[in-house]
């Protein structure tokens, strides 16, 4: 079962491809620019939880062998969701981005639950990322009081709901403006963001799969970006690791924990918006109490 639900993971986030970009780059990235892409994602994770909740009710929770007291607390992030929503809404006034219609693969409350541990994952990467371009110490603070409630979220769901650690390490991987964006786009329902919405400097990746595999062993490598790729980045905690990509494989770096991304680039040193070829991808590798990886 284990097994199912991380293929569902990379499945999940493998979609946005057939998804047209809604949102037009621009150049300047201020204060309301950054509010926006947050805006964006908390939208996306309000109608997340909304539509499964409605869905699901708490027998169809305990039935799946979730905990009796999952559905309940579920209903508490949908409202912190909803919440930062109107927060930030009412921050922005008449320039706040509205929703945009979107499509979740979950197919019951198991996967529902594993997916949005990941997505609470994603969104702490990026608030983290998107931290450095907040000038206001007001918005600032706001943000940080965001983020800390999306970490106790992702924290919750791994733990007492899915039974895997609630945290990846002793630090959280930043993502970029256009690397969160290309998780989320696999979401959007094409064509589907209200026109009037304010555009936003952000464009997704290509999508980029690695086969199922353990740090240390090899993978194969996928993509469909327009170039080819040299080495795959992965980013764990605050480090990026390079791993060169070699008849379309490329061997996992030891020592991986929790949630990471991987993203395929024509360097191996640095990533950047321009050397980015496709992805990210995420990837998870479980551990148990003691340290030792959950195998699949």
């Amino acid at each position: 079962m284990r097994h199912a639900l991380l293929s569902f993971i990379v499945v999940a986030f493998s979609a946005h491809h057939v998804v047209a970009s809604p949102l037009v780059p621009r150049q300047t990235i201020d204060d309301s620019v950054i509010l926006n892409y947050a805006l964006t994602l908390e939208h996306l994770e309000n109608a997340f939880y909304h539509d499964a909740l409605a869905k699901f009710d708490a027998k169809a929770f305990t039935d799946a062998g979730l905990p009796p007291f999952a559905r309940g607390r579920f209903q508490q992030v949908a409202d912190h969701e909803a919440a930062h929503v109107a927060f930030l809404s009412g921050a922005l006034g008449d320039k706040a981005t509205k929703a945009c219609k979107y499509n979740f693969p979950y197919t019951d409350p198991k996967s529902f639950a594993a997916l949005s541990a990941v997505l609470e994952g994603v969104g702490v990467s990026a608030y983290t990322g998107a931290a450095q371009f907040i000038t206001n110490k007001d918005y600032l603070t706001a943000a940080a009081s965001v983020l800390a409630t999306e970490a106790r979220h992702a924290s919750w769901v791994a733990a007492a709901v899915n039974k895997v650690a609630g945290w990846s390490g002793a630090l959280d991987v930043p993502l970029s403006l256009n690397q969160v964006y290309t998780l989320a786009a696999a979401f959007i329902v094409p064509d589907s963001c209200p026109s009037t919405n304010p555009d936003l400097p952000v464009k997704a990746f290509p999508t980029l799969t690695l086969s199922v595999a353990s740090p240390g062993k090899r993978s194969t490598v996928k993509h469909q970006g327009t170039t080819d790729a040299t080495h795959i980045a992965f980013f764990t905690g605050l480090s990026t690791l390079f791993a060169p990509i070699e008849n379309g494989e490329v061997t996992l770096p030891e020592g991986l924990t929790g949630q990471v991304y991987a993203v395929a680039c024509n360097s191996g040193d640095k990533v950047t918006d321009d050397n980015t070829v496709a992805g990210p991808a995420i990837l998870l590798f479980e551990m148990d109490s003691n340290g030792n990886l959950i195998h699949t």
